[in-house]
């Protein structure tokens, strides 16, 4: 752990926090993710050793506890010490999104990373039980250019194989331009619009998007002048 020999709260927190994925590690765990693979899908580049050492850390700091997990395996629960980050992380995001807003660059862009993030933002409430979407990235390889959310029974999955149902939604796109939709850079009906974005399906699930695919709760934040 980092040690800046002050007794300043400030220092004393960024002791903790102030590593390399640290705080990213504590977003997804605020974000629902408790095992070790959920916490690997959600920060992509980041390597075993040093999740685990950063898990460590902050079990030693008395941010999250290390629990057995209900069928087997292992969990972490954040702990009030660790929800209490919640507020800190939320302003971290809107801070960033206001001030140093990625521009979308090649080695920022991560489909798992949004479309885990579609995935927790879709409203089931908003499409039929059942219902299946799919996303196609024109510029991406094979393996990852086609992903389906499935909703059923108010649950949402996410699969890279054909999950053998036909599609209710089709979105056709770039990872650059889904991405810039879902962080609130770009309209949705804009990029249908202006072809950033080809969607087929019943025309009302498309009127009425924000209603079923919520976009990045900081999408609203506006950038600096």
């Amino acid at each position: 752990m980092l040690e800046y020999g002050q007794f300043c709260p400030v220092a004393k927190a960024a002791e903790v926090l102030g590593e390399r994925w640290t705080l990213l590690v504590v977003r997804e765990l605020l974000f629902g993710s408790t095992r070790y693979a959920e916490l690997q899908r959600g920060l992509g580049r980041i390597s075993p050793s040093v999740l685990s050492q950063r898990l460590k850390s902050l079990c030693d700091a008395g941010v999250i506890v290390k629990r057995d997990a209900p069928g087997g395996g292992t969990q972490y629960i954040l702990t009030e010490c660790g929800r209490e980050l919640a507020p800190l992380v939320e302003l971290a995001g809107v801070w960033g999104q206001r001030w140093v807003r990625s521009k979308m660059t090649k080695h920022e862009l991560d489909v798992d990373l949004l479309m885990l993030d579609i995935q927790r933002g879709v409203n089931t409430n908003g499409l039929p039980n059942h219902a299946v979407v799919q996303f196609t990235f024109s510029d991406l390889p094979a393996r990852t250019k086609r992903w389906w959310l499935l909703v059923d029974d108010a649950q949402v999955d996410i699969c890279i194989e054909h999950p053998g149902r036909e599609p209710l939604l089709y979105l056709d796109t770039t990872l650059r331009g889904m991405t810039q939709i879902w962080m609130g850079d770009v309209a949705f009906q804009s990029a249908i619009e202006g072809g950033l974005l080809r969607y087929q399906g019943p025309d009302k699930y498309r009127k009425q998007v924000t209603g079923w695919l919520s976009l990045s709760r900081l999408a609203h934040v506006e950038p600096a002048a």
